[in-house]
Protein backbone atom coordinates (compact mmCIF):
# COMPACT_ATOMS: atom_id res chain seq x y z
CA UNK A 1 0.00 0.00 0.00
CA UNK A 2 2.96 2.31 0.88
CA UNK A 3 6.17 1.54 -0.23
CA UNK A 4 9.40 3.55 0.72
CA UNK A 5 12.32 2.52 -0.65
CA UNK A 6 16.05 3.86 0.68
CA UNK A 7 15.00 7.46 1.11
CA UNK A 8 17.40 9.72 2.84
CA UNK A 9 17.39 13.32 3.52
CA UNK A 10 19.77 16.38 4.11
CA UNK A 11 19.13 19.79 5.09
CA UNK A 12 22.08 22.34 4.46
CA UNK A 13 24.31 20.20 2.61
CA UNK A 14 27.73 21.33 2.68
CA UNK A 15 27.55 23.77 5.35
CA UNK A 16 27.82 24.00 9.15
CA UNK A 17 24.28 23.41 9.85
CA UNK A 18 24.56 20.13 7.59
CA UNK A 19 21.74 17.79 8.87
CA UNK A 20 20.87 14.38 8.17
CA UNK A 21 17.43 13.95 9.05
CA UNK A 22 16.81 10.50 7.12
CA UNK A 23 19.05 7.89 6.48
CA UNK A 24 18.78 5.22 3.97
CA UNK A 25 14.94 4.75 5.40
CA UNK A 26 12.86 1.95 3.74
CA UNK A 27 9.26 1.01 5.28
CA UNK A 28 6.25 -1.33 3.73
CA UNK A 29 3.11 -0.31 4.74
CA UNK A 30 0.31 -2.77 4.63
CA UNK A 31 -3.51 -1.61 3.73
CA UNK A 32 -5.36 -1.04 6.92
CA UNK A 33 -2.18 -1.05 9.10
CA UNK A 34 -2.17 1.19 11.80
CA UNK A 35 1.25 2.39 12.86
CA UNK A 36 2.57 4.31 16.02
CA UNK A 37 5.43 5.83 15.43
CA UNK A 38 8.38 6.45 18.56
CA UNK A 39 11.70 8.01 19.07
CA UNK A 40 12.89 11.09 21.29
CA UNK A 41 13.22 14.92 19.46
CA UNK A 42 15.50 14.72 16.32
CA UNK A 43 14.57 11.22 15.48
CA UNK A 44 13.65 12.02 11.98
CA UNK A 45 9.70 11.27 13.01
CA UNK A 46 8.08 14.14 11.57
CA UNK A 47 10.68 14.53 8.92
CA UNK A 48 9.44 11.40 8.00
CA UNK A 49 6.20 12.58 7.49
CA UNK A 50 7.14 15.57 5.62
CA UNK A 51 8.68 13.23 2.84
CA UNK A 52 5.72 10.92 2.67
CA UNK A 53 3.42 14.53 2.66
CA UNK A 54 5.85 15.93 0.13
CA UNK A 55 6.92 18.49 1.77
CA UNK A 56 9.79 18.12 0.07
CA UNK A 57 11.77 16.25 -1.97
CA UNK A 58 14.15 13.36 -0.90
CA UNK A 59 17.87 13.22 -2.13
CA UNK A 60 17.30 9.31 -2.70
CA UNK A 61 15.13 6.72 -2.70
CA UNK A 62 11.13 6.76 -3.92
CA UNK A 63 7.61 6.78 -2.30
CA UNK A 64 5.41 4.80 -4.19
CA UNK A 65 1.69 5.34 -2.40
CA UNK A 66 -1.55 2.60 -3.50
CA UNK A 67 0.81 1.88 -6.51
CA UNK A 68 1.35 5.20 -7.88
CA UNK A 69 5.06 6.53 -7.46
CA UNK A 70 4.54 10.01 -5.63
CA UNK A 71 8.44 10.70 -5.31
CA UNK A 72 8.60 13.43 -6.95
CA UNK A 73 4.82 14.91 -6.99
CA UNK A 74 3.80 17.64 -5.21
CA UNK A 75 2.42 18.07 -1.58
CA UNK A 76 -0.46 19.84 -2.87
CA UNK A 77 -1.50 17.13 -5.35
CA UNK A 78 -0.49 14.22 -2.79
CA UNK A 79 -3.17 16.08 -0.26
CA UNK A 80 -6.17 14.78 -2.08
CA UNK A 81 -4.71 11.29 -1.42
CA UNK A 82 -3.48 11.65 2.11
CA UNK A 83 -5.21 13.00 5.15
CA UNK A 84 -2.75 14.70 7.87
CA UNK A 85 -3.04 16.09 11.47
CA UNK A 86 -0.14 18.21 13.54
CA UNK A 87 0.03 19.25 16.94
CA UNK A 88 -1.37 22.73 17.22
CA UNK A 89 -5.51 22.23 17.15
CA UNK A 90 -5.65 25.94 15.82
CA UNK A 91 -4.13 23.62 12.32
CA UNK A 92 -6.10 22.70 9.59
CA UNK A 93 -9.14 24.35 9.70
CA UNK A 94 -10.78 27.79 9.02
CA UNK A 95 -11.47 29.61 12.60
CA UNK A 96 -13.70 32.25 11.01
CA UNK A 97 -16.13 29.80 9.03
CA UNK A 98 -18.38 27.84 10.90
CA UNK A 99 -18.81 24.13 11.98
CA UNK A 100 -20.95 23.74 8.87
CA UNK A 101 -18.90 25.39 6.09
CA UNK A 102 -15.63 23.92 7.29
CA UNK A 103 -17.23 20.56 6.92
CA UNK A 104 -18.16 21.48 3.59
CA UNK A 105 -14.96 22.48 2.22
CA UNK A 106 -13.48 19.58 3.37
CA UNK A 107 -16.40 17.66 1.45
CA UNK A 108 -15.32 18.88 -1.56
CA UNK A 109 -18.42 20.87 -1.45
CA UNK A 110 -16.26 24.22 -1.75
CA UNK A 111 -17.61 25.94 1.31
CA UNK A 112 -20.58 27.05 -1.02
CA UNK A 113 -23.13 26.38 1.85
CA UNK A 114 -25.78 27.49 -0.64
CA UNK A 115 -25.39 24.64 -2.98
CA UNK A 116 -25.50 22.03 -0.30
CA UNK A 117 -29.02 20.22 0.00
CA UNK A 118 -30.71 19.70 3.08
CA UNK A 119 -30.24 15.87 2.98
CA UNK A 120 -26.23 17.06 2.25
CA UNK A 121 -26.55 19.39 5.15
CA UNK A 122 -28.01 16.90 7.86
CA UNK A 123 -25.37 14.88 6.44
CA UNK A 124 -22.91 16.61 8.16
CA UNK A 125 -24.58 17.20 11.27
CA UNK A 126 -25.15 13.57 11.54
CA UNK A 127 -20.93 13.02 11.21
CA UNK A 128 -20.28 15.60 13.81
CA UNK A 129 -22.44 14.01 16.18
CA UNK A 130 -20.74 11.00 16.16
CA UNK A 131 -17.21 12.80 18.23
CA UNK A 132 -20.18 13.05 21.18
CA UNK A 133 -19.57 16.51 21.75
CA UNK A 134 -22.44 17.99 21.09
CA UNK A 135 -21.18 20.00 18.17
CA UNK A 136 -24.34 18.89 16.01
CA UNK A 137 -26.57 21.44 17.51
CA UNK A 138 -23.73 24.07 16.60
CA UNK A 139 -23.13 23.88 13.37
CA UNK A 140 -23.27 27.65 12.55
CA UNK A 141 -20.95 28.48 15.95
CA UNK A 142 -17.60 29.69 13.99
CA UNK A 143 -14.38 27.13 14.32
CA UNK A 144 -12.68 29.30 16.28
CA UNK A 145 -14.58 29.68 19.66
CA UNK A 146 -14.17 26.00 20.06
CA UNK A 147 -11.97 24.22 22.91
CA UNK A 148 -8.76 22.95 21.56
CA UNK A 149 -10.06 19.17 21.75
CA UNK A 150 -12.73 20.27 20.12
CA UNK A 151 -11.11 21.84 17.34
CA UNK A 152 -8.84 18.62 17.07
CA UNK A 153 -11.95 16.19 16.83
CA UNK A 154 -13.01 18.53 14.39
CA UNK A 155 -9.81 18.20 11.83
CA UNK A 156 -9.84 14.56 12.54
CA UNK A 157 -13.54 14.27 11.20
CA UNK A 158 -12.24 16.88 7.99
CA UNK A 159 -9.36 14.50 6.83
CA UNK A 160 -11.68 11.65 6.98
CA UNK A 161 -15.00 12.96 5.51
CA UNK A 162 -13.11 12.01 2.30
CA UNK A 163 -11.27 8.71 3.39
CA UNK A 164 -7.91 9.17 2.50
CA UNK A 165 -5.81 6.41 1.17
CA UNK A 166 -3.39 7.45 4.26
CA UNK A 167 -3.85 9.37 6.96
CA UNK A 168 -0.69 10.95 9.40
CA UNK A 169 -0.92 11.51 12.64
CA UNK A 170 1.73 13.52 14.04
CA UNK A 171 0.96 13.73 17.89
CA UNK A 172 -2.31 15.24 17.43
CA UNK A 173 -2.69 15.07 20.57
CA UNK A 174 0.11 16.67 22.03
CA UNK A 175 -1.13 19.31 22.78
CA UNK A 176 -4.23 18.74 24.72
CA UNK A 177 -4.86 17.81 28.52
CA UNK A 178 -4.65 14.03 29.30
CA UNK A 179 -8.89 13.83 29.38
CA UNK A 180 -9.33 15.09 25.83
CA UNK A 181 -6.79 13.38 24.85
CA UNK A 182 -7.66 10.40 25.57
CA UNK A 183 -11.37 11.24 24.09
CA UNK A 184 -9.74 12.30 20.67
CA UNK A 185 -7.40 8.89 20.89
CA UNK A 186 -10.71 7.14 21.14
CA UNK A 187 -11.83 8.49 18.34
CA UNK A 188 -9.32 7.94 16.23
CA UNK A 189 -9.30 4.51 17.21
CA UNK A 190 -13.60 4.78 16.37
CA UNK A 191 -12.72 6.57 12.62
CA UNK A 192 -9.74 4.66 11.62
CA UNK A 193 -11.55 1.45 12.52
CA UNK A 194 -14.82 2.35 10.72
CA UNK A 195 -13.36 3.59 7.52
CA UNK A 196 -10.51 0.79 7.57
CA UNK A 197 -8.16 3.21 6.88
CA UNK A 198 -4.23 2.90 6.83
CA UNK A 199 -3.14 5.16 9.63
CA UNK A 200 0.39 6.31 10.49
CA UNK A 201 0.71 8.10 14.02
CA UNK A 202 3.43 9.46 15.64
CA UNK A 203 3.10 9.69 19.74
CA UNK A 204 5.13 10.63 22.51
CA UNK A 205 3.56 8.30 24.81
CA UNK A 206 5.11 4.82 24.22
CA UNK A 207 2.70 2.93 25.86
CA UNK A 208 -0.25 4.41 23.96
CA UNK A 209 1.84 3.28 21.07
CA UNK A 210 1.66 -0.33 22.43
CA UNK A 211 -1.93 0.06 22.70
CA UNK A 212 -2.97 1.62 19.81
CA UNK A 213 -2.99 -0.16 16.33
CA UNK A 214 -1.31 -3.52 15.23
CA UNK A 215 2.03 -2.25 15.09
CA UNK A 216 4.88 -0.09 16.54
CA UNK A 217 7.83 1.29 15.18
CA UNK A 218 11.02 3.11 17.12
CA UNK A 219 12.94 5.50 15.09
CA UNK A 220 16.41 7.02 15.79
CA UNK A 221 18.67 9.46 13.63
CA UNK A 222 16.48 9.05 10.91
CA UNK A 223 16.48 5.54 11.19
CA UNK A 224 13.76 3.02 12.00
CA UNK A 225 15.85 0.81 14.48
CA UNK A 226 12.85 -1.53 15.86
CA UNK A 227 9.71 -2.88 14.12
CA UNK A 228 7.45 -4.86 16.22
CA UNK A 229 4.18 -6.35 15.66
CA UNK A 230 1.63 -9.44 16.49
CA UNK A 231 2.21 -11.56 19.28
CA UNK A 232 5.47 -9.89 20.08
CA UNK A 233 3.94 -6.62 20.36
CA UNK A 234 1.37 -7.90 22.73
CA UNK A 235 3.63 -9.23 24.97
CA UNK A 236 6.12 -5.81 25.09
CA UNK A 237 6.10 -3.67 27.95
CA UNK A 238 7.42 0.19 27.90
CA UNK A 239 10.08 -1.33 29.95
CA UNK A 240 10.83 -3.53 27.13
CA UNK A 241 10.78 -0.82 24.19
CA UNK A 242 13.55 1.01 26.60
CA UNK A 243 15.58 -1.93 26.69
CA UNK A 244 15.27 -2.26 22.84
CA UNK A 245 16.42 1.34 22.07
CA UNK A 246 19.20 1.22 24.05
CA UNK A 247 20.63 -2.29 22.40
CA UNK A 248 19.60 -0.92 19.27
CA UNK A 249 20.94 2.50 19.33
CA UNK A 250 24.04 1.81 22.29
CA UNK A 251 22.42 4.63 24.58
CA UNK A 252 19.78 5.08 27.03
CA UNK A 253 16.32 7.03 25.27
CA UNK A 254 16.51 10.22 27.52
CA UNK A 255 13.26 11.71 27.38
CA UNK A 256 10.80 11.98 30.21
CA UNK A 257 8.16 13.34 27.96
CA UNK A 258 7.90 9.16 26.33
CA UNK A 259 7.55 7.58 30.03
CA UNK A 260 4.21 8.47 30.85
CA UNK A 261 1.33 6.12 30.41
CA UNK A 262 -1.73 6.35 29.45
CA UNK A 263 -3.64 9.56 28.63
CA UNK A 264 -6.69 9.45 31.10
Amino acid sequence: MLVINDISKTFNPGTVNEKTAISHLSLHVKKGDFISIIGANGAGKSTLFNAIAGTFITDTGSIVLDGEDITMTSEHVRARKIGRLFQDPLLGTAPDMSIEENLALAAGGGGWLSFLSGKEREGLRERVSVLGMGLEDRMQQPVGLLSGGQRQALTLLMATVNPPKLLLLDEHTAALDPGTAAIVLKLTEEIVSREKLTCLMITHNMQSALDLGNRTLMMNQGSIIYDVSGEERKNTTVDDLLAKFKQRSGEALDNDRMLLRPES
